[in-house]
């Protein structure tokens, strides 16, 4: 039997890709189930009048509202991309360990892109 680890410095512990991409996905389906009440709150009080649109309107140029947008974009795109990269690979397409590698690096990067594209329509001077 072998001991258990004395110290254990989970800062210093090094998480395999997979692993981040897993925990990743984790987290985007999180803050997309979390943001939907707010969402649809926010949408419905838009439809109320013109000015209440405007005041939505305007809490989206906001910085916050510009940087809510785009960790939604970054939400929505990891998720989708995790989700269909696991899908394949219960299916036994990209299973074996370095297929399953690079397509958590494809999904991290592509993910990654997606926000720095949502950040770019976000704060591009109109």
């Amino acid at each position: 039997m072998t001991p258990r680890p004395v110290f254990l410095d989970l800062r210093r512990i090094g998480l395999p890709i997979g692993a981040i991409a897993s925990l990743l996905h984790r987290v985007s389906g999180i803050l997309l189930v979390l943001a939907l009440p707010p969402a649809a709150l926010w949408f419905e009080r838009s439809l109320a009048s013109a000015a209440a649109f405007e005041s939505s309107r305007a809490a989206l140029g906001s910085w916050p509202g510009r940087f809510a947008l785009v960790l939604l974009a970054w939400a929505l795109a990891h998720h989708v991309l995790a989700g269909v990269r696991h899908l394949l690979m219960d299916s036994g397409v990209g299973a074996r360990l370095p297929a399953a590698r690079r397509s958590a690096a494809f999904c991290l990067a592509a993910a990654g892109l997606v926000a720095a594209v949502a950040a770019l329509f976000a704060w591009w001077p109109r």
